[in-house]
């Protein structure tokens, strides 16, 4: 089995190379050639829980799992809120071939899949990216947006001003070419934008519908559980809905889970999963000023095709360590 290390994981799965990975993956997802239970999820004390996502890609080709803890107040203690490992199974034996930072690689492949959907989604003319959040995802989110639309200006929200520019002071060195700015509010972030990602681990909505500008593509990234949501949902009836999976989606988003219960909106107002949006089989945004919304709760898939990647890359290039466990 091989062992790789967080900072081997991002050496060895570029953005670009990822978005292209998860784009290929929701492909296959909706065209049901995946097993995907849902991510189980269990307390361990202290608001804190273990995150446990199965899956299997193809018919046997390949099968993993990831365990996740999410720990709020790790970022306090500079560590990811989402820290863990994701194994690989070698599908003719069974054996473990793989262990890797789950972290690491959750972090890389969940704003390549927002990248993908951007890349599908948004207008091509999209120019302005509002970030809700400061954490580590607004980081990988600020690399994959700038992957797939001309970005010229971030604007940042936190949980607070100082949060805010002390994210921009660390990023505005590493994009000298774009104009970055510490928003006061997440309202003032996201007025005119034309790409808007939350990527906060809030409890209660932190984007409302009649905040968002005609013509923006949202991504809704950070509530994967149906106990936190990070979006009214207004955001969701004032637009176009699509999803990465249905059945996660209508368990785990709490805004959804709430829409669909009180009548507000049916099941088929979600126009898509993001996979038959890539494959051709549904044409996307419908019109340059439609507010299009692609609501991710993250699925193994993605964990799976990225880390397979890792292991064959890091196999062939002799990184990481090799251990046994038999």
């Amino acid at each position: 089995m091989i062992i790789l290390s967080a900072k081997e994981v991002t050496e060895l799965l570029p953005m670009p190379k990822a978005i292209d990975i998860v784009e290929r993956t929701m492909i296959a997802v909706s065209a049901g050639k995946t097993n995907l239970p849902l991510r189980h999820a269990i307390d361990v004390g202290g608001g804190n829980k273990l995150g446990i996502m199965p899956g299997a890609l193809g018919d046997g080709a390949l099968y993993g799992v990831k365990l996740l803890s999410l720990f709020p107040g790790n970022p306090a203690k500079g560590l990811s809120s989402h820290i863990g490992a994701m194994v690989l199974f070698d599908p003719e034996t069974g054996v473990s071939t793989a262990m890797m930072s789950a972290d690491a690689l959750t972090a890389i492949r969940t704003a390549a899949a927002s990248a993908a959907a951007t890349r599908a989604l948004a207008r091509p003319d999209a120019r302005i990216l509002a970030i809700i959040g400061t954490g580590e995802q607004a980081e990988t989110h600020i690399a994959a947006m700038c992957a797939v639309r001309g970005i010229t200006e971030i604007r940042i929200a936190g949980s607070s001003p100082a949060k805010a520019a002390a994210f921009v002071a660390s990023q505005q060195s590493e994009r000298p070419g774009i104009e970055f700015s510490a928003a006061e509010s997440a309202q003032a972030a996201v007025s005119g934008a034309d790409i808007i990602c939350t990527v906060t681990s809030a409890a209660k909505p932190v984007l409302y519908g009649d905040w968002i500008a005609k013509g923006a593509h949202v991504n809704a990234v950070g509530a994967s559980m149906p106990m936190v949501q990070e979006i009214d949902q207004s955001v969701l009836l004032t637009s176009e809905l699509f999803v990465d999976y249905r059945p996660s989606a209508f368990a785990q988003a709490r805004e959804i889970i709430d829409a669909l219960a009180s009548g507000a909106m049916a099941e088929n107002h979600i126009l898509a999963e993001i996979g038959s949006v890539f494959a051709g089989d549904h044409p996307g945004r419908s019109k340059s000023d439609a507010i299009t919304v692609y609501r991710s709760l993250g699925v193994a898939a993605q964990d799976l095709a990225c880390g397979e990647f890792v292991m064959t890359e890091g196999t062939r290039l002799g990184r990481g360590q090799v251990a046994s466990i038999g």
